[in-house]
Formats: C-alpha cells, sequence, structure tokens
C-alpha cells in the first residue's frame, strides 16, 4: 500500500449545512464568516476537509440546491470575498474546502433557463429538457422526486420541460456540448480560486434516455404511481453519465490534489451499492469516493452493519477508496434513527467508533459529534418543501438542519436573533461547551478517535479484515498495515458479550469501558453493554 498521505483520503471530512452552523451577523441564518470564526474548534476536533452544502445565489425554492449564479456567494452566506477569507483561513490551519456541486438541473431563475425558455429558436434552448406534448399529454411517466409529474408544461413554448426534483428545477442537457463546456468552464473557476473539492449532487442523473421511454413501475398496474414505487430504470444511470465523469476527472487531475464524491441517488439505498459502486469506474478516471447509503437504511446490529460494509468493499474496484457516512442533511439523524431509550448515547458511541475505524474515509456532519438528535419542527415552522408538502406523513428534512448547538445560551449560542428553525429542546445540556467540560461525553470521544486515527497508520489506510465471532451482536475487526495491526471490538447488544481475539495480545489503545492501557492475552474476553474498543495487537 502506497505511504503517500491524500488529506481527502486518510484525513476526515466535515459537512456544514451553512444556514445552521454559526450566525456571525444575528439574522437568523448561518453564514460563512460564521463557519470561519469556528474553524479552530474544527481544527481542534482533527478535521481535514469541510464539505459546504451549496452557498450560490439560489432563490431557495430548495433551500441553495436550485442555483440561479454558480459563480456567485448567496448575499444570505455573505459575499465572494468572505469566501474567499474563509478558504484562506482553512488552508492556514491545514482544512480543505469541499463545495457542493449541483450540475444535473438549475434554479428556473438562472439565465440560462430563462433564455432556454424565451424562444424554441434561442441557442439555449436545447440548454435544458424539452419536449413536445404526447397525445396532449407529458411524453411519459417519469415521476418527480419531490411528488408528482417530472414534466412541466410551458404555455409559450408549447413544450414541456423535465425536472426530476421541484418544477423550479429544471433539468439540464448533459449532451449539449456548450451546456457541457459551460459547466466545466463554472468547475475550473472555482478550482482556480484553490477550492479543494466537490461533492456532486445527484451526479447518477446526469444523462436519461435518449428514447425517454417510460418506467415501468414496481407494482400494480402500468399506471402512475407515487414516486417511491416507479423503477428509475430511464430517468438516470445512463452509460453516458460515465463519460461525463471522466472528463471532469481529468479536469480536477490537471489540479494538484482536488478530489471528488458523488452522491449516487439509488432506489434502495440498502440494495444498491454495486450502482453506487460503478461510479469509481476502474478506481482512478471517474470519482474520487462515493457515498454509500446503505447504512442509513440499516436496522440496528453488528450482523446488518457487517453485511453491509463487506458487500461496499467487495464492490469498490481494486484502485478505488472507499468512505462511509452516517448522517446528511437529507436523512434522519443517526442519534434518532437508533434511538432506544437511554441507550443512545451508548449506541451513538459505537457509530462513532465503527465511522473511524472503517476502511475509508469518514464524513461527520455538524452536530454528530455531539450526538445531535432530529429536531421537532411545528408545522407553521417548517421549510423544506418535502415536509411543507406531505406534513404529517413526512416531515421533511428540516428535523436534520436544526442550528448547531454551542453552548447553554439563548438560541443555542447559534445566533442572538430568532434562528430560521428551531433549536432543539436538549441544547442547554447538549451542546459544545458542556461537552468539552465531560471526559465521557460523546465529542471528547470524536475528539479522541481522530486523534488515535491520525497517529495509527493501520487505521487511517490499512486492510480490513473480518474477525469472526460466535455472538452476533459483536462486529469485530482488524487493521493492518505493513505488519502492525489493530483490533477493534464493538459490542452492538445491551446486554454483555464475549470476544474471540484470535492469537496475539492486545493493549487497549481507545474504549468507552477500558480507562487503562489494559492487556488482554487470552482468546477470549468479556466486553461490557455497548462497549466499544479498539486495540493495538502486541506480539
Amino acid at each position: 500500500m502506497s505511504s503517500k498521505r491524500l488529506w481527502w483520503k486518510h484525513g476526515v471530512m466535515y459537512q456544514i449545512y451553512p444556514r445552521s452552523f454559526f450566525d456571525s451577523n444575528n439574522d437568523g441564518t448561518g453564514d460563512i464568516p460564521g463557519i470561519t470564526s469556528k474553524l479552530d474548534y474544527l481544527h481542534d476536533l482533527g478535521i481535514e476537509g469541510i464539505w459546504l452544502s451549496p452557498i450560490n445565489i439560489s432563490p431557495m425554492f430548495d433551500f441553495g440546491y436550485d442555483i440561479s449564479n454558480y459563480e456567485e456567494i448567496d448575499p444570505v452566506f455573505g459575499t465572494l470575498k468572505d469566501f474567499e477569507t474563509l478558504l484562506s483561513e482553512s488552508h492556514k490551519r491545514g482544512i480543505r474546502i469541499i463545495l457542493d456541486l449541483v450540475m444535473n438541473h438549475t434554479s428556473h431563475l438562472h439565465p440560462w433557463f430563462k433564455e432556454s425558455s424565451s424562444s424554441r429558436n434561442n441557442p439555449k434552448h436545447d440548454w435544458y429538457i424539452w419536449k413536445d406534448p404526447v397525445d396532449n399529454k407529458p411524453p411519459n411517466n417519469w415521476m418527480a422526486a419531490f411528488g408528482g409529474r417530472a414534466w412541466e408544461f410551458d404555455e409559450k413554448s408549447g413544450q414541456y420541460y423535465l425536472h426530476l426534483f421541484l418544477k423550479e428545477q429544471p433539468d439540464v442537457n448533459w449532451r449539449n456540448s456548450e451546456l457541457k463546456k459551460a459547466m466545466f468552464n463554472m468547475i475550473k473557476f472555482w478550482l482556480d480560486k484553490g477550492v479543494d473539492g466537490f461533492r456532486l449532487d445527484v451526479c447518477n442523473f446526469f444523462v436519461k434516455d435518449n428514447l425517454f421511454r417510460s418506467n415501468p413501475f414496481g407494482i400494480g398496474p402500468n399506471a402512475p404511481r407515487p414516486y417511491d414505487l416507479q423503477k428509475h430504470i430511464y430517468d438516470r444511470d445512463q452509460n453516458e453519465t460515465h463519460d461525463i465523469l471522466k472528463e471532469f476527472r481529468s479536469i480536477l487531475d490537471g489540479y494538484e490534489k482536488r478530489m471528488s464524491v458523488g452522491e449516487i441517488a439509488v432506489e434502495n439505498p440498502g440494495g444498491d451499492q454495486e450502482i453506487a459502486a460503478g461510479f469509481y469506474g476502474n478506481g482512478d478516471d471517474e470519482l474520487h469516493l462515493v457515498f454509500d447509503f446503505s447504512h442509513m437504511n440499516s436496522t440496528w446490529g453488528a450482523d446488518v452493519f457487517l453485511k453491509r460494509i463487506k458487500d461496499w468493499l467487495k464492490r469498490i474496484p481494486g484502485d478505488g477508496w472507499p468512505c462511509h457516512v452516517f448522517n446528511n442533511h437529507d436523512q434522519f439523524r443517526s442519534f434518532s434513527r437508533y434511538k432506544k431509550g437511554a441507550e443512545t448515547i451508548p449506541r451513538a458511541k459505537v457509530i462513532a467508533a465503527m465511522l473511524m475505524t472503517l476502511k475509508g474515509t469518514p464524513f461527520i456532519y455538524y452536530g454528530e459529534e455531539l450526538g445531535m438528535k432530529n429536531g421537532k419542527i411545528p408545522r407553521k415552522k417548517l421549510h423544506d418543501p418535502v415536509g411543507v408538502k406531505y406534513w404529517p406523513l413526512h416531515p421533511g428534512r428540516d428535523p436534520e438542519r436544526t442550528p448547531m448547538q454551542w453552548s447553554a445560551k439563548s438560541n443555542a449560542g447559534f445566533s442572538n436573533a430568532e434562528p430560521w428553525l428551531p433549536v432543539n429542546d436538549d441544547y442547554k445540556i447538549i451542546n459544545v461547551e458542556v461537552q468539552l467540560e465531560d471526559k465521557n461525553s460523546i465529542l471528547v470521544f470524536y475528539k479522541n478517535l481522530i486523534k488515535l486515527r491520525k497517529s495509527c497508520s493501520p487505521l487511517e489506510r490499512g486492510d480490513w479484515t473480518e474477525v469472526n465471532q460466535p455472538d452476533k451482536n459483536v462486529l469485530a475487526y482488524k487493521r493492518t498495515e505493513d505488519g502492525h495491526e489493530m483490533f477493534i471490538a464493538l459490542n452492538f447488544s445491551n446486554e454483555p458479550a464475549q470476544v474471540f481475539t484470535g492469537n496475539g495480545v492486545l493493549e487497549t489503545a481507545l474504549s468507552t469501558h477500558r480507562f487503562d492501557s489494559s492487556i488482554i492475552k487470552t482468546k477470549e474476553f468479556s466486553m461490557m453493554p455497548y462497549e466499544a474498543s479498539i486495540f493495538f495487537c502486541r506480539k
């Protein structure tokens, strides 16, 4: 294995939802100067890369994922100068910046779409996906991710335009060479500014079936059904997308130490790992990293996580590198997802230990290091279009986007003004200030995990090997690099467990329950309920 250390491969990444991290100007919304002011906190935590959810100019129909100007910063977050300061101050601390890149669609207010929709004869008309009606109906049965048809009729042109998300988010046409050139020029604009990488939003959606065939439905007659029952065969995952990503990769490779990580939106995150892994290409010619969302759809259990881990590692090409994530801005927080009464905090520590010791790049979502839970958002304060449309059947994505909990002060220390979303009701006890003073807190455990990870090459870059266990509630594995080994044992149960170690002597490196450098010489040892322990393997 190469000894070369790469920040995106061996460091710990941290996703920030900018509206909710820290408000520097007291308007109730988080901003870029607020992030800059907290860089020392992130550096102290051990973070080496920050992924920012979109900060470009947007009318905010989907809170930044509908971009109307790719090369400017939305005033709600600050200015381009503010961003340049963030970039500079981050780099001084050895922290890289990853921008969210939304290229499947733009805002309907983007100048490109205004031109495209102005006339069928406009040179940019083909920059988006327009189709004539078929028997006075939409061209096919494709459904939008947020519900309803994926086609919007435009009276002026007499055509439908495609939007796989909101109607305010028209899909661009990647088969148009001029559109592709404009997108790639935008990417170079940010790379030239010193941006270190990109997270690609729904990048498997870029190219659609060129015949625009209707999708089949999972159950029932061949008639319109809710989005989650449609088999998404023709509206995504087309082979031409891989060609685009290869061109994209060649642009990144022209700059030093840049990276990409892709969101591959699949129908069944627990079973479509093979599709996601395909976007690594050969491992070095498409995306650098690809998110595996199967953990976010797993039930609690060592056996469940073990299967996901083994399947994911098996599917990644030999030259590829895995990454792992348990939380993001679109999914319920793991603290709430795996909740079981008072056992939530111990479970969160087990997840933290697993995230930081698996082979691959770990991604933390802001507040995950505190054990932040889903917020309880009253209907009148909902912002997310999914929640607004489907409440109370679906609360939307606001619960996982509540303000970061910095202190026990008013509004959790996030802002002196009323925050754009209500802070969680537990902020007086779950916050940064309190947890920094508590050696047994989740935050301190994360700090110690990251510190250990940085100091142990097997944890950063080693191979991963399962250690079979007779107890199905125990997940155990080794990380090995250049003859050095670490043994990790995780008890997912609220009952004691016996762990089989194999040969050798174990010395405690970090544990939720062992607070000294205890030595284990036996082939088996007992674990406490929800114990997470990491050991040096001694000969």
